[in-house]
């Protein structure tokens, strides 16, 4: 068992390990003719965004997206070469960042064009969005050849991509999915036909990679695939995946409690017999979603602990009753395996009403990440220090 650095309660164990696997299982998946586009935004799920970006691009992807442009920009500080795609809009204050630091914009607007265009001194690569039925961030399908012309007449920019993102891919029901695809497909090949072939078109997320393979082109961009998750029942993948990231805490009180004693905020659980609880160090205040109070569990000693009451901003209260010797410095695993038993990000989502997306993604920074590689967490009496430098030089 890993035990926390100095001075640390709560944390979430990131293993490097299977980030790489994942990478490589995706990668033998689509095939050598497919590029891999890993989806780090939100730090890289949650997940943290450097160590993950690096093991990623070791494992086989060849470019990163990133959605927005500090994102980027912290990739590129930290000595990251490979190609990154900003995949959302880039401000006109934001145009000699993206420049300087040689990040791939998305285009979907003739200001913005113009703007990059008189500020590149070289080629600059960029993509165009195509919206094929998300009604988001893109253009319509009918505008994108008058904007490709438009874009390929300026001066320094080089047209690399044409991307769209499924908005169903994950869904039993791949009509309208197929109908986006149509559509992306339709707009490619006018653009050929009219002497302005693509390089690098790419339409599948994490849900499409897996549900419609006729879709991967030349590139895919998987995320929640990448972090051991899938989308949803419909869209989970044909090859093995291994969660990266395991979420856990500490025992910090142990009590006894009367009949008709309340817990928490609001009163809203009350004993109705003699009962142990535990004080455990996780709240909403560390991205734990309240909506799991009176709802969700905890494992101790591999057991499920129910938990009490509503959630608070820094910690909760489990029952133990039913769990012997529960002591003070316990281990406490909220999100991962413990003994014979696993709590998913996606049981966690059921009790939250949301999915797995929004679970390992609100994780704050306060949440210390400890990373595995290779087997080996560095040892457990070094501190907070020691695992910065540790970070640092992953």
């Amino acid at each position: 068992m890993m035990i926390p650095p100095d001075g640390v309660v709560t944390w979430a164990e990131i293993d490097l390990d299977a980030i790489a696997h994942n990478v490589r299982a995706i990668k033998t998946f689509v095939g050598p003719n497919t590029e891999i586009i890993a989806s780090v935004k939100a730090n890289a799920y949650g997940h943290g965004l450097l160590p993950i970006a690096r093991t990623a691009l070791e494992a086989g992807v060849s470019r990163l997206a990133a959605h927005r442009i500090q994102v980027a920009v912290t990739l590129r500080q930290d000595g990251i070469t490979a190609p990154i795609l900003l995949m959302g809009h880039t401000p006109p204050s934001g145009v000699d960042l993206v420049l300087r630091h040689r990040i791939t914009p998305t285009l979907v607007d003739w200001d913005t064009a113009r703007l990059i265009s008189a500020h590149a001194e070289s080629p600059t690569p960029v993509h165009v969005k195509i919206d094929t039925g998300m009604s988001r961030y893109g253009l319509e399908p009918e505008k994108v050849v008058d904007f490709v012309r438009y874009i390929a007449a300026l001066p320094n920019l080089q047209i690399e991509g044409l991307f769209s993102h499924f908005a169903t891919a994950d869904m039993e029901d791949l009509t309208h999915a197929r109908r986006q695809l149509e559509l992306f497909r339709e707009v490619l090949g006018e653009l050929e036909r009219l002497g302005y072939p693509i390089p690098v078109p790419h339409i599948c997320n994490s849900a499409g990679l897996v549900t419609l393979p006729e879709a991967h082109m030349a590139a895919v961009r998987p995320g929640l695939l990448i972090y051991g998750m899938a989308p949803s029942p419909a869209s989970m993948p044909p090859f093995p995946l291994q969660r990266a990231l395991s979420l856990k805490t500490t025992v910090i009180h142990v009590r006894d409690l009367k009949p008709g004693a309340s817990i928490s905020y609001g009163r809203t659980f009350i004993a109705q017999k003699p009962m142990r609880v535990a004080l455990i160090s996780l709240g909403y205040g560390d991205g734990y979603s309240r909506l799991a109070s009176n709802r969700g569990a905890m494992l101790i000693h591999g057991q499920r602990a129910p938990i009490c009451g509503r959630i608070c901003m820094d910690q909760m209260i489990v029952d133990v009753t039913h769990i012997p010797d529960v002591h003070v410095g316990d281990e406490v695993v909220a999100i991962g395996r413990q003994g014979d038993d696993e709590i998913t990000a996606e049981e966690v989502a059921g009790w939250a009403e949301t999915i797995n997306y929004e679970i390992v993604t609100h994780l704050l920074p306060q949440v210390v990440r400890v990373y595995k590689l290779n087997g080996y967490y560095p040892a457990p009496h070094e501190g907070l220090e020691q695992w910065a430098a540790y970070l640092r030089a992953l």
